[in-house]
């Protein structure tokens, strides 16, 4: 019923790991995966739904003249992961349906760290993880799945909010080297390297974008840091591409995280689109902004076919900006915002 109002002119979604399940109770990333089948799934109701699945470059190209008579989607896949590879291209090439790699540099040169990543081996490997805080040393309990997850969320809220972006990087690693968590290691067998970027790269079929070269928040550094950290990404790229790269995505997706003064940095530098991680489809209004275009997620905890229909509709991300705006923190808000959590 909301679809004629909602739905838009097109979607860009947004996926990370294309990988078989995990077993274990014990997942804080599990939104950032899919299995093989779903992605496969989700393929299928896009183009039944009635959408035309194109390149990146097409489809900033028809959001900014406004032609066309057909619905489009776009397919994102962020940081570079090996199973974009492995995994994801030998479907996407088979159905013939276009995508965008967006590679995190530093990540595919295994200097920056998969934070996230490390943090839930971490605590999923021990029954206490002992964490300075506030100059203070606090032994948090994880025993338990719960303690764990709750372990998880208390890590990270302060590592995203409470310290700044090197600070967080610091801690990580200081954690790691105590509890034996091998980061070059953990960055080899989770992400590509150069020669597997190149592979992916040379197949028309694919995009490859820009994504910082450390992963980090761009709006939690200063303009000249987040420059230099977008401009390093971009320049590694081109040199092992050879051409540069026209389209960026943000890390993280929270609004601390992403300013209009990063857009306004990516416009100066010469992208020609930017993605966030911001719940949306694509209407009218981002033809004025392709530097902050939203996306829609296939999140890892909901692998329903039904639910892409759902989102195609539009419908969920106004009842998401409408529960926002009246919920002003009294629990209906974090009942929606559980359908779109921030990539980490």
């Amino acid at each position: 019923m909301m679809a004629p109002l909602t739905q838009g002119c097109g979607a860009v979604f947004m996926m990370h790991h294309v990988r078989p399940a995990r077993t274990g109770d014990f997942q804080p990333n599990a939104h950032l995966e899919i299995t093989p089948e779903f992605l496969r799934l989700a393929v299928e109701r896009i183009r039944a739904n009635g959408y035309e699945i194109i390149s990146l470059d097409e489809a900033v190209d028809l959001l900014k003249s406004g032609y066309g008579h057909h619905r489009y989607a776009v397919l994102t896949f962020d940081d570079g992961y090996r199973d974009n590879l492995e995994v994801a291209y030998p479907i996407l090439k088979e159905l013939q349906a276009p995508f965008t790699v967006f590679v995190t540099t530093g990540l595919v040169e295994r200097t920056t760290e998969l934070w996230w990543l490390a943090l839930e081996r971490i605590i999923a490997e021990n029954e206490e993880v002992v964490f300075t805080q506030a100059g203070e040393q606090n032994g948090i309990s994880c025993s338990t799945t719960a303690e764990k997850n709750t372990c998880f969320e208390r890590i990270v809220d302060y590592l995203t909010l409470e310290v700044g972006e090197l600070d967080q990087r610091k801690i990580v690693r200081a954690l790691s080297e105590k509890y034996g968590v091998d980061l070059a290691a953990l960055a080899d067998t989770q992400m590509m390297n150069w020669d597997e970027v190149r592979e992916l790269a040379s197949d028309p079929l694919v995009t490859i974008g820009a994504h910082t070269h450390s992963h980090y928040a761009l709006a939690r550094l200063d303009s000249s840091s987040a420059r230099a950290d977008v401009t390093k990404g971009m320049k590694l790229l081109e040199n092992e591409l050879g051409r540069r790269q026209k389209h960026f995505a943000y890390p993280y997706g929270k609004s601390h995280a992403v300013s209009l003064r990063d857009a306004d940095i990516l416009r100066d530098i010469g992208f020609s689109s930017s993605v966030t991680t911001l719940p949306g489809v694509l209407q009218s209004v981002n033809a004025r902004d392709p530097m902050m275009l939203p996306r829609v997620s296939l999140n890892g905890r909901f692998q329903d076919p039904a639910i892409v229909d759902q989102y195609l509709t539009g419908a969920p991300f106004a009842l998401y900006r409408a529960a926002r705006w009246a919920a002003s923190g009294f629990g209906v808000r974090s009942g929606f915002s559980r359908f779109f959590p921030s990539t980490r």
